[in-house]
């Protein structure tokens, strides 16, 4: 082994054991967020799909969650992920692309060192897209070198397991797409064998929204987008956020323009990797003035970027990359020491205070909520809901109309089941009166204390299920389950609740 791999070795294996040890210690000490509450909701009730988004997650919980609930049982998955993209790159160099033993482990320490990487431990819908939207570039840019009918056939069955976990993975297909285009028309017999071995997941898909209210269409086409329109910051937060996960990859990207040019040309498979990340990212830019862009929409798209300089770039100039990422992902760990070590109280006077407090002092919260005996629990938002559904160990529904987001609340609760019963519901914020009156024969206000923050609570008692439905059901109905009159329904679990006798229920 030269003088180069054998330091290019040592950073592989030095950044793979900081970076694990690191994310291992985070994903003890940072409690459950409520995305991650939200997604075990799905694990701990398993279906064919769920309502934001595809089933994958949601599947991943529900293998983990009978083991243990524990946060960083949960987290393996998401913990584990940037360890099996660094192995899958420095594989895929070393045996199909044909790189030395020090550009492989120099690409792979790049994986490990994407800032995201460092410091992101939330299992979400992103975890398994990442996973299979890298196998599914991989193995198809392997398949475009050996035109292998089997390689396509796998990065199809992969491309429709990202599908099944995220609709971004449409943006990789768009890439595969636009691979073929650019080769004149020869490789669209590779792009069809693909979606012919996505196209099971894209038909069971399909087959859950047509009989599901369209909840997946609905909330990421219509819903979810309500409120947007041209924004002059978008496209800075855009640049921003690609600078932050990749500023050093993208600048010898564009420095290193045309000797990259040239190396990629040699093979369909390495033009496939340029792709891969150049059409997703151009779709971003082209939607940021109208969208704002999140900073982990973006993470699937940067092992393919690795990828590609990891081939054209020799191992110098990659690892100019490296040290500038070890410096970065150092301070990311200073930063999370420091933050760790100032207590909760400091923050007290920061208007985010009441959110952290019900963050790291959940179980506090739900301990003195433990004293309402006899009222079915419940909070005003989908977040507030799953965490303390997670801590208290039973499930918190989400009274009132709520947000376009996170309503797998709607096919969990039947809230007719609640007619007449005594309901109490957490909010963060003082509850407004007309919220909460026409709904229940008494209501009584009240607040307890928990680290210095007030927290809300409205005594619901009698509910009035023929109001709530009229004062509030309806309004959602009317507003997140518009179906367009375009898309035949199968059934709409909401409407056939609670609206029985209109169109669209069954």
């Amino acid at each position: 082994m030269s003088v180069q791999d054998a330091a290019a070795r040592r950073w592989f294996l030095g950044a793979l054991a900081a970076t694990l040890a690191f994310r291992a210690w985070l994903s003890v000490v940072v409690p459950f967020t409520g995305d991650e509450a939200y997604f075990l909701v799905w694990g701990q009730r398993p279906d064919i799909g769920y309502y934001d988004h595809p089933p994958m997650v949601g599947w991943l919980l529900a293998l983990l969650a009978p083991l243990s609930t524990a946060e960083w049982v949960l987290r393996l998955p998401a913990l584990l992920l940037p360890v099996a993209l660094a192995f899958g790159t420095r594989a895929a160099l070393g045996r199909w692309f044909g790189r030395g033993p020090a550009e492989a482990d120099l690409a792979a320490v790049l994986v490990l060192l994407v800032p995201m990487n460092v410091w992101n431990v939330l299992v979400t819908t992103d975890t398994p897209l990442i996973l299979f939207s890298f196998g599914a570039i991989v193995l198809f840019a392997r398949a475009a070198d050996r035109d292998s009918t089997p390689g396509f056939l796998l990065a199809g069955a992969c491309l429709g397991l990202a599908f099944l976990s995220k609709y971004f993975a449409v943006l990789l297909g768009l890439g595969m797409i636009a691979w073929a285009i650019g080769r004149g028309g020869k490789g669209w017999k590779g792009v069809a064998l693909v979606i012919a071995a996505a196209l099971p997941a894209g038909l069971e898909n399909l087959y859950w929204n047509y009989e599901a209210c369209w909840s997946n269409v609905m909330f990421n086409a219509i819903n979810r987008h309500e409120g947007s329109g041209l924004g002059w910051a978008n496209p800075l937060l855009f640049v921003a956020a690609m600078a932050y996960l990749a500023a050093p990859l993208l600048w010898y990207a564009w420095r290193e323009r045309v000797a990259l040019r040239a190396t990629l040309a040699a093979t369909p498979g390495r033009r496939a990797l340029v792709f891969a990340w150049l059409v997703p990212f151009a779709v971003f830019a082209l939607l940021s003035p109208l969208k704002k862009i999140g900073l982990h929409w973006l993470l699937s798209f940067i092992p393919p970027l690795v990828l590609t300089l990891a081939i054209a770039l020799p191992a110098e100039k990659l690892m100019r990359c490296v040290r500038f990422f070890a410096a970065f992902a150092l301070l990311h760990v200073v930063a999370a020491a420091a933050l760790w070590a100032v207590p909760l109280e400091a923050w007290k006077s920061n208007r985010l205070y009441s959110r952290l407090v019900l963050q790291f002092r959940t179980a506090e919260v739900v301990d003195k909520l433990a004293g309402f005996k006899g009222f079915e629990p419940a909070t005003d938002n989908y977040t507030l809901s799953s965490i303390l559904s997670y801590y208290a160990g039973r499930y918190f529904f989400v009274f009132g109309a709520g947000t376009s987001h996170a309503r797998h609340d709607d096919i969990v609760t039947d809230v007719r089941a609640f007619d007449g019963k005594d309901i109490l519901v957490v909010r963060r914020d003082p509850p407004p009166e007309q919220d909460y009156r026409p709904y229940f024969r008494s209501v009584e206000f009240r607040s307890i204390e928990v680290a210095g923050t007030t927290i809300h609570l409205v005594l619901g008692r009698g509910f009035d299920y023929a109001a709530y439905r009229e004062g509030v059901l309806r309004l959602v109905r009317d507003r997140w389950y518009r179906i367009p009159a375009m898309l035949p329904v199968g059934a709409c679990y909401f409407r056939a609740r609670y609206f029985p006798a209109e169109p669209g229920a069954r």
